[in-house]
């Protein structure tokens, strides 16, 4: 009966992938990284207290860095392999986070960028759709090696979608206003580079409007939900069956 010993050590087993999340209000319809239906497998959340999204978007998200690392050791405690976090401009602490876990870290969806840019053709290059287009820097994009002119577009200029999340962290939000403001987002950043060849939302609230922007722009669209599947492929690789009969 060797092989039936079971080992702990552990409080949560089974669960590859801790999300630091952003203390907030506004709903997390399925496709948003806080809704954990989005994810094709497990995952553990964990909120940042006092780490709203206000604070992180239009201030600067380094004045928290001590809550992040302490939430990130929290998660690894508990028994996560890697983390990822639910705001994209927490790029910025992408190299502190990383020295500081002892897991794979990936914060933001920026982190696409130069990925993205690799794979299309020569004289195309990948845009960006934010939240807000104002509070996106030089920095934030240094941080995650992607390159500083690399075109940006935002929402804060919309009806809903910056409103809800970064103002007024509603518990309402008017889904088709907010789909609205993001693809509109798409096609001014689009139509002011003609150059683009590929988009990145850089938000994790906005994966539930990526096929409404890939069918607005004809572009292929990359957001946190095709990052952190990537990211986590590595973490938990596929098994495949070994019944070669079949061949």
């Amino acid at each position: 009966m060797a092989d039936m010993i079971a080992r702990g050590g552990r409080a949560i087993y089974g669960v590859s992938l801790g999300i630091l999340m952003l203390e907030a209000r506004f709903p997390r319809i399925p496709g948003d990284m806080g809704n954990a239906e989005t994810w094709p497998f497990p995952v553990q959340l964990c909120v940042v207290e006092g780490a709203t999204p206000e604070r992180i978007v239009l201030g600067d998200p380094r004045d928290q860095l001590d809550r992040f690392v302490k939430a990130g050791r929290r998660l690894i405690e508990l028994g996560v392999s890697a983390i990822t976090t639910n705001c994209g401009f927490l790029a910025l602490l992408q190299p502190q986070l990383a020295n500081a876990l002892a897991v794979p870290v990936a914060t933001s969806s920026l982190m696409q960028v130069p990925w993205v840019n690799a794979t299309l053709p020569p004289g195309r290059r990948a845009g960006i759709v934010t939240v807000c287009a104002a509070a996106l820097t030089p920095a934030h994009l240094a941080a995650v090696g992607a390159p500083a002119d690399t075109p940006v577009a935002g929402t804060e200029n919309g009806a809903e979608f910056f409103r809800v999340l970064i103002k007024a962290d509603s518990d309402v939000m008017d889904i088709g206003l907010a789909e609205h403001d993001v693809v509109e987002a798409a096609r001014t950043l689009v139509r002011q580079n003609p150059d683009i060849g590929a988009i990145v939302l850089e938000c994790t609230n906005m994966p539930p409007y990526a096929a409404a922007v890939a069918a607005a722009t004809g572009l292929p669209v990359y957001d946190i939900y095709s990052m952190v599947t990537w990211f986590v492929a590595g973490i938990r690789p596929r098994i495949f069956s070994r019944d070669y009969s079949r061949l």
